[in-house]
């Protein structure tokens, strides 16, 4: 007599390659981590400043200008982000007047250079 040979057929519900119950962690952090690079791109659109992220830009911002905790952060082409506490000792020195600056009434301020006196003989 032939002997039968029963195969069992497994059922949708046992796999015999189960998945670690963390596999789904890592792919949380990988959405988290999307979530957040895209959560900067808008805010800095939203201060339309597109030339923070531009490696070729220079840019320099002014923050709380003409009060006591004034800062300049200044971002040069090639070099790291520099942020300037102004005090007296920055702002402040000798030097010679090159001219005066005009603030005119629709807010825009003007430069108006020194004439040098040159005499021709």
């Amino acid at each position: 007599m032939k002997r039968r040979r029963r195969y069992r057929r497994t059922g949708l519900l046992t796999n015999e390659d189960e998945q670690s119950p963390l596999t789904g962690v890592a792919n949380l952090f990988d959405i988290a981590m999307v979530f957040s690079v895209a959560l900067l791109i808008a805010l800095v659109m939203s201060y339309q400043l597109p030339e923070l992220l531009s490696p070729t830009d220079d840019i320099t911002i002014v923050k709380n200008p003409g009060q006591q905790d004034m800062k300049i952060i200044v971002k040069d082409q090639g070099k790291p982000i520099e942020v300037l506490n102004m005090t007296d000792e920055i702002g402040g020195g000798t030097g010679e007047a090159l001219g005066t600056a005009y603030k005119l009434a629709d807010g825009r301020v003007v430069y108006v250079p020194e004439e040098e006196n040159k005499t021709s003989t």
